[in-house]
C-alpha cells in the first residue's frame, strides 16, 4: 500500500492512504472530476443521473425526499387502490450501482449562479461545475392560494395519504350523520379540474363508490354518492382530439360521474364550493385544474412564463450561462410548432437524457456536434375507469378496453424496480377479479 501526502489548509501534511476502491480514493476522484449537481429526483433528474452512468464525472442529487415517485399513478394511491410503496423507490436504492453518483437530502433554497454553488435551507453550499435543475411543479391556485386547505391538490405521496383519508373519512361520518341533508353533502365529491389526472381522479372515486364499498356500510349506500367533475374549458382531456375527448366524458357518465365543463369555481371552503355561480356542498374537494413550476426561476433570477417555467435556451441552458441546465417541468420548451412541450413523464425524460448528453459533449470537446433539444411526443393515454381508457398517438386513436390495456403496461414500464412493477400488476389484477382495493387505511389523524 503506498502512502500520498497532502497539504492541509495550515500547511501541515498529513498521509493519505492511496488504495483504489477505498472511501479516501473515491474522494481523491471527486476533488479532480467535473461535479454534475442535479436538483430534483424526478423523472427528468433520474434520467440525467443514469445517463451520465459512465461520464467521467461526479453527480449529486439533491432532493427535500429520499424517495422517487411516480407522479400519474398518484390518484390510485389517493383512492385506495395501491399503497405508497407500490409507486415509490428511495433515490439511493436506484442509484446504488452508480459509482460516480451521491444523494443529498436537502431543501434547496437558492442558487449561486457566480460561485457555482446550490444553496439548501440548513446553510449547505454544494459546489458544481454544470448544473441540472429538475425541481417539478407544485399545485397553482389562480391567486386563491387560501383555497389549498379546502381543496387540496395530487403532486405528493402526502397529498394522496391526505386525500384518501378525507375520502374514507367522508363515508365514515356519512355512516354515522344524523341528517340527510349533510349525509348528502359528505357523499358529494368535487373534483376541479378535467385533465388526465382530473379524470382519471373522478373516475377512480365514483368506482370505489360503486363497487369497492358497495356493500360494506348499513345506514347509507355508497353507490348514491354523488362525484361532480368542474372543468373551466369547454371539455373534458383538452389536450385530446375532441372525438376522444367526448368518448371520455360519455364513459365518466356511465360511471355516474357528473360533468360539468364550461363552469368556473369561484370560490372554496369546508362546506363546498360555488361552481358556475351555484353552491355545491361537497365533503371532500380535489383540486386537480392546474400546476406552477418550482420556484427555481427565482433561485435563478431567470425568466419565467405565467406558470413559473423558466425560459431556456434551444440546447435547455439557461441564456448567459452554458453550464446551467433547467430541465422537465422547470422549463419552458417549445416543440417544432412553438407549443410549449407538455409537462409529462416522455418529456421529461428526454430532457434530462439531453442535458447528459450535453455535458457528456462539451467534456469530449464535441459540444459544437449537439443539435439543440428537439422533443418527440410519444402520444397521449389516460384512463377512465375499469376497461376504458383513450389512447392518442396522431397517426392512430382510439379508446375501449384495449386502450386501458395499453395503459396499464405502459405505466408498469415506466414505475422504477422490479418489485414495483410485479406488486402494482398484481393489485390491479385482484382489484379486476374482485372489485376490492387493498389499501382502503385511514391514516394520519383521528376520523
Amino acid at each position: 500500500m503506498s502512502v500520498a501526502f497532502e497539504r492541509s489548509a495550515d500547511g501541515a501534511t498529513a498521509s493519505l492512504p492511496a488504495v483504489s476502491g477505498t472511501p479516501v480514493a473515491a474522494e481523491r476522484r471527486r476533488r479532480t472530476a467535473p461535479r454534475v449537481v442535479i436538483v430534483g429526483a424526478g423523472f427528468a433528474g433520474l434520467s440525467a443521473a443514469k445517463a451520465l452512468r459512465r461520464a467521467p464525472v461526479e453527480v449529486t442529487i439533491v432532493d427535500r425526499r429520499n424517495y422517487h415517485l411516480f407522479q400519474p399513478l398518484l390518484y390510485q394511491v389517493a383512492t385506495a387502490a395501491l399503497s405508497p410503496a407500490d409507486i415509490a423507490s428511495p433515490i439511493r436504492r436506484i442509484l446504488r450501482g452508480q459509482k460516480n453518483a451521491s444523494v443529498a437530502l436537502g431543501k434547496v433554497t437558492g442558487v449561486d449562479k457566480e460561485g457555482r454553488a446550490v444553496l439548501t435551507g440548513d446553510g449547505r453550499r454544494i459546489p458544481y461545475d454544470y448544473l441540472i435543475v429538475a425541481a417539478g411543479a407544485r399545485h397553482a391556485y389562480f391567486g386563491h392560494d387560501e383555497w389549498e386547505s379546502f381543496a387540496p391538490g395530487l403532486k405528493k405521496i402526502d397529498d394522496a395519504t391526505d386525500i384518501r383519508r378525507r375520502i374514507l373519512v367522508a363515508f365514515e361520518r356519512a355512516e354515522l350523520a344524523d341528517g340527510e341533508e349533510e349525509r348528502r353533502r359528505l357523499m358529494t365529491f368535487l373534483v376541479i379540474g378535467a385533465g388526465p389526472t382530473g379524470v382519471e381522479m373522478a373516475g377512480a372515486i365514483a368506482e370505489l363508490a360503486r363497487m369497492a364499498l358497495a356493500m360494506e356500510f348499513r345506514r347509507i349506500d355508497p353507490t348514491m354518492s354523488r362525484i361532480v367533475l368542474v372543468e373551466a374549458g369547454p371539455r373534458v382531456l383538452a389536450a385530446f382530439p375532441e372525438k376522444l375527448s367526448e368518448v371520455a366524458k360519455r364513459s365518466l357518465e356511465d360511471l355516474g360521474v357528473e360533468v360539468r365543463t364550461g363552469s368556473m369555481v369561484t370560490r372554496c371552503d369546508a362546506e363546498g364550493a360555488v361552481v358556475g355561480g351555484e353552491r355545491i356542498a361537497a365533503g371532500t374537494i380535489v383540486w386537480a385544474a392546474g400546476v406552477a413550476a418550482s420556484p427555481a426561476a427565482n433561485w435563478l433570477g431567470a425568466d419565467g412564463d405565467r406558470a413559473g417555467r423558466v425560459h431556456v435556451a434551444p440546447d435547455l441552458t439557461l441564456p448567459g450561462y452554458k453550464e446551467i441546465f433547467v430541465v422537465g417541468d422547470t422549463a419552458h420548451v417549445e416543440d417544432g410548432s412553438g407549443k410549449p412541450v407538455p409537462g409529462i413523464a416522455p418529456a421529461a425524460k428526454q430532457q434530462g437524457a439531453y442535458a447528459a448528453a450535453a455535458i457528456r459533449a462539451r467534456l469530449a470537446g464535441k459540444a459544437e456536434t449537439l443539435p439543440p433539444f428537439r422533443y418527440r411526443h410519444l402520444g397521449n393515454l389516460a384512463t377512465i375507469g375499469r376497461k376504458s381508457a383513450v389512447a392518442d398517438f396522431g397517426f392512430v386513436r382510439f379508446s375501449g378496453r384495449f386502450a386501458w390495456l395499453l395503459w396499464g403496461l405502459v405505466h408498469i414500464c415506466f414505475l422504477i424496480g422490479f418489485r414495483n412493477r410485479i406488486a402494482v400488476a398484481l393489485d390491479w389484477f385482484w382489484a379486476y377479479l374482485t372489485f376490492q382495493r387493498g389499501a382502503r387505511l385511514i391514516t394520519g389523524g383521528e376520523p
